[in-house]
């Protein structure tokens, strides 16, 4: 790739992700959400939470409490008004920290790297980085029948020497992220083996680069191996 272009998509990656701290010539080639299903069993369980109060309100509005328990005066019923009022905004909170710390987990992958950021919580964070070329296999697999159903998956990677293994959860048709990364490792390896076969070319590869060279046609070869003669008198 033209030192010029990789230039033109390092800018552009720094202008549309301005959280990751990119190295000079890096940028990004694929940006890994989690499935937005996630956000629906989140919200899913809040909304059980609220029809939960929304009963219990009616059956005090309705008088169902005083039958149940006798006659309550008027601060017992404000009481359990602001008790159902609390846990109102308790469920709504949570969905809310929830949701947030579900969008904070993100898969990077540029030329060079996988970055990752995992959240568990609004106060524990971390940032986990690797080299393409430290990646030694790359798979997915799907835990249960609702990541077969929904087509989730989790994307694993595996590292040289350590063995460390990351995973990334909640993925959406896992074995296309999958795909996209094994190919970004692969084309990083080529590039590797190239510079090491010609350590005195230190320009870029890309895609192109890897495919055999083209076999040189006969008109180009004749154009290219011809000279002028002088004439002489």
């Amino acid at each position: 790739m033209k030192q010029e272009l990789v230039k033109l998509h390092h800018a552009r990656s720094k202008k549309d992700f301005p959280e990751l701290k990119l190295e000079e010539n890096e940028y990004v080639e694929l940006a890994i959400q989690r499935s937005k299903l996630g956000l629906i069993f989140i919200w899913g369980a809040a909304s059980v939470g609220y029809l939960a109060l929304l009963i219990a309100l009616v059956f005090l509005s309705t008088g169902g409490a005083k039958s149940a328990t006798g006659t309550l005066n008027g601060f017992a019923m404000s009481y359990l008004y602001l008790i159902i009022l609390i846990l109102f905004g308790i469920i709504t909170i949570a969905a809310l920290v929830g949701t947030k710390v579900y969008k904070n987990n993100r898969l990077y992958v540029t030329n060079k790297r996988l970055i990752h950021h995992c959240a568990n919580s609004l106060f524990s964070k971390s940032v986990n980085i690797i080299e393409l070329l430290s990646i030694e296999d790359v798979s997915f697999k799907q835990n249960n029948v609702i990541d077969y159903v929904f087509k989730l998956g989790t994307i694993r990677m595996a590292t040289v020497g350590d063995e460390t293994t990351y995973t990334f959860k909640y993925v959406n048709t896992p074995k296309d992220e999958l795909d996209a990364i094994t190919h970004l490792v692969h084309i990083e390896k080529e590039k590797t083996k190239r510079r090491h076969r010609r350590p005195e070319d230190d320009r870029e590869y890309d895609d192109e680069d890897i495919e055999p060279a083209p076999i040189p046609s006969t008109n180009n070869t004749t154009a290219s191996n011809s000279t002028e003669q002088p004439t002489t008198n």
